[in-house]
């Protein structure tokens, strides 16, 4: 198995818990992998992306343009910017709640429905998960990060197992927290 998986959003988002919890599920298999993180724009408000290689070919954690098989977009905006990573056949999974990072207010220009009508003209495999719903549904607009990861697992795009997902998130999420995770993660289940 080979997988480069790009994942994308703001800070404050959960984008970097989102990318230790499949790369420790994917050690925990025991694939190789590697991934590269902008922790340093974490801010909240500042872009994030992960780059995340899973498998064969996994010697450099960094994934060139046109060879991510995966987008899992935490914002619209940022999914967008992320776009010439994705290789012709590749999916793009993105929530459809927009945050408007620092440098979309810096520059005046941000409008999430252009945005989502860019990504629905120009990807091939879009899946759009509406979020607020099921926020709504769990109680919590906080899970944004599992419930695109479980999107994710339950539409084969991880390559991973349920066993080994559900064990990184017990392994690195909070106890206090740990249930409303598991159950945003199997939301899709």
């Amino acid at each position: 198995m080979s997988k480069n998986i790009i994942l994308c959003g703001v800070g404050g988002q959960g984008t970097v818990l989102a990318s230790r919890l499949i790369s420790a599920a994917a050690m925990k298999e025991g694939l190789p992998v590697q991934s590269a993180e902008t922790i340093g724009m974490a801010q909240r408000g500042g872009s994030v992306f992960s780059h995340i290689r899973i498998g064969e070919g996994a010697d450099t954690p960094m994934i060139g343009l046109g060879q991510a098989d995966l987008i899992l977009g935490f914002e619209l905006g940022e999914t967008v910017r992320q776009l010439p990573y994705l290789r012709k056949s590749g999916r793009v999974i993105a929530a459809d709640r927009a945050v408007m990072p620092v440098t979309a207010s810096l520059s005046g220009g941000y409008d999430p429905a252009l945005m989502k009508q860019y990504l629905q003209k120009n990807v091939a495999d879009l899946q759009i998960v509406e979020v607020e719903k099921a926020f709504a549904e769990l109680g919590s607009a906080k899970v944004l990060n599992l419930l695109l990861l479980g999107a994710a697992f339950y539409a084969d795009s991880l390559g991973l197992q349920k066993e080994s997902m559900l064990s990184a998130i017990e392994d690195n999420v909070p106890a206090k927290f740990l249930d409303l995770n598991k159950k945003a993660f199997c939301y899709f289940d």
